[in-house]
């Protein structure tokens, strides 16, 4: 079981990314914003999950002192998005669809 916080504005995909992990055996928290996320890898986390058409994870990330893995999420016509993300060191960046058909596995083989 991995301890995951997952920074995800939106409420609908927020309790997708959530059912989806909780029910591959991971402890999931929701973040609506950078500083509620903060607080929660306070906490600590194995994985930090981004909804970057959401948020400036680029940002997030380089404000945290030691991040745990991250896994960045992308609307598939953002090809941009995806670079700067992979760029500031995310560990792998996905597009949505991907993580809806994937999420678990995704996450098992970013933390394995």
């Amino acid at each position: 079981m991995a301890r995951v916080v997952a920074l995800v504005p939106d409420l609908l995909l927020g309790s997708n990314v959530q059912g989806t992990l909780v029910a591959a055996g991971h402890d999931v928290r929701l973040a609506s914003s950078d500083d509620a996320a903060r607080a929660a890898l306070a906490d600590g986390a194995d994985l930090l999950l981004v909804d970057l058409a959401a948020v400036d994870g680029v940002a997030l990330l380089g404000s945290l002192d030691a991040p745990p893995r991250t896994l960045g999420l992308y609307s598939h016509v953002d090809a941009e998005t995806r670079e700067r993300a992979l760029a500031a060191g995310f560990d792998q960046v996905v597009p949505r669809s991907r993580f809806a058909r994937e999420g678990a596995a995704l996450v098992d083989r970013l933390l394995a």
